[in-house]
């Protein structure tokens, strides 16, 4: 660097390191009134303050003693303000935008003093492109510096408050509480969800031995597009269960209630792709959310133990008496092959037959009726009628009742229950 323009650049210098506190204050006050999202919060305000001091008195000091970038260190406050605006959630784009304006107006306080100083305009111009080069150098350094600090403290400060959500969640699931544990504002206020409204819980998942890296985010779009669907009053809550399950809940207007899930139905058929879903019963308040949300899981255990996908409903006919009736599946086996006999075994041909059993006794031991809904005629009905006792090995009027519950598991497990497996 040219002597002339040494001595005059550590002239500029010290002048503007003389009002560096003004400097420091035009900036913060700038940077406050235009970026709305670094308002509102005094002890966020305050910190902005000894960041934009913090990084004005370094800048300032390695353009007055050419110190190299490479041997400076960013700014205690710099690094933590960028902290403090990640655990409020204050966009990255925010924070970034601030330096841009900061810079500006700084390398306006610089053009102030250049003019002020008397040089002439060679020089002049001299030692304010030397200003503009170091403070471009040093923005885009520290911008990536408090970038990484920002990503790394926004990544950890999530994974700990989605802990904490997740298990406070948990802590409702598990059993019935007590009135006051059970404060649905308190509760409201812990997990930024409306518990007192109707809750319809979803359970989403993919196949055990799916390994999708964005698996979980997957499952939380879905259940956004859910929430969207039906007409959610609120956003949805997400939970992950595992690495390829999750838990969801979506909060309804009383107007939604009622078709909830057949919408919720049409939606995820239109999708390429879609997980698994099992959805509960829409109900109402802190109980409603644990209650739907057991029913949602005991319909994904029968669709886990039948191997299907697709979605299945707690409201979907006899999902309820299969879930019970289910949770032993070895029980369940031997009760349907004890019950069925022969019609028990996993072949098409006993698999017409009990289909066509089961909408016989569905509708009374009516063979026109039956074959209505089958479309058949009712002598076809009645022959296979009669094939499934046959198969069976003994008539139904005596247990037809067990036969029912038999025919049911066999509808809702399959193969898991038939004889063979």
């Amino acid at each position: 660097m040219d002597a002339a323009v040494a001595a005059a650049s550590a002239v500029v210098m010290d002048r503007l390191i003389a009002r560096q506190s003004a400097v420091s204050r035009t900036v913060q006050h700038a940077l406050a009134s235009d970026i709305t999202q670094l308002r509102g919060d005094p002890e966020l305000v305050q910190l902005l303050g000894s960041s934009v001091a913090g990084n004005v008195e370094t800048i300032f000091h390695a353009l007055r003693h050419d110190i190299s970038l490479g041997n400076i260190e960013p700014p205690t406050a710099a690094l933590e303000y960028a902290r403090r605006v990640a655990q409020r959630g204050v966009p990255m784009d925010a924070l970034v935008r601030a330096y841009r304006l900061g810079h500006a107006l700084v390398i306006d306080a610089a053009a102030a003093e250049v003019n002020e100083a008397g040089l002439d305009a060679q020089t002049g111009l001299a030692v304010f492109e030397r200003i503009t080069s170091v403070s471009f150098r040093y923005i885009d350094w520290i911008s990536q510096q408090v970038v990484v600090v920002y990503e790394t403290e926004r990544e950890r400060w999530l994974a700990n408050q989605n802990s904490a959500r997740a298990l406070r969640v948990r802590e409702v699931l598990a059993t019935p509480m007590s009135s006051a544990e059970a404060d649905s504002d308190t509760l409201t206020a812990a997990l930024r969800y409306p518990m007192q409204r109707t809750h319809l819980a979803v359970v989403l998942w993919w196949p055990a031995d799916c390994d999708r890296e964005d698996g979980l985010a997957r499952l939380e779009v879905i259940l956004r597009g859910i929430a969207e669907a039906v007409g959610a009053h609120g956003h949805p809550l997400f939970i992950p269960a595992d690495r390829n399950t999750g838990w969801g809940w979506v909060p309804l207007p009383a107007t939604a209630s009622a078709d909830a899930i057949e919408v919720a139905r049409d939606f995820l058929r239109t999708q390429d792709n879609a997980p698994a879903v099992a959805l509960g019963v829409p109900l109402r308040g802190v109980d409603g959310f644990r209650r739907s949300h057991h029913q949602a899981v005991r319909a994904r255990a029968v669709a886990i133990a039948a191997g299907t996908g697709g979605v299945t409903a707690a409201t979907d006919p006899g999902l309820a008496a299969a879930a019970l009736l289910g949770e032993n599946l070895d029980a369940a086996r031997e009760f349907v092959t004890d019950t069925l006999g022969a019609l028990a075994s996993d072949t098409d041909n006993d698999a017409r037959l009990r289909d066509t059993l089961q909408v016989y006794l569905r509708h009374g031991a009516s063979y026109k009726a039956a074959g209505e809904e089958l479309n058949l005629h009712f002598n076809s009905v009645k022959y296979r009628v009669g094939r499934a006792e046959e198969r069976r090995g003994r008539p139904i009027e005596n247990d037809r009742l067990d036969v029912e519950l038999a025919l049911l598991l066999c509808q809702r497990y399959r193969s898991a229950v038939l004889a063979g497996n």
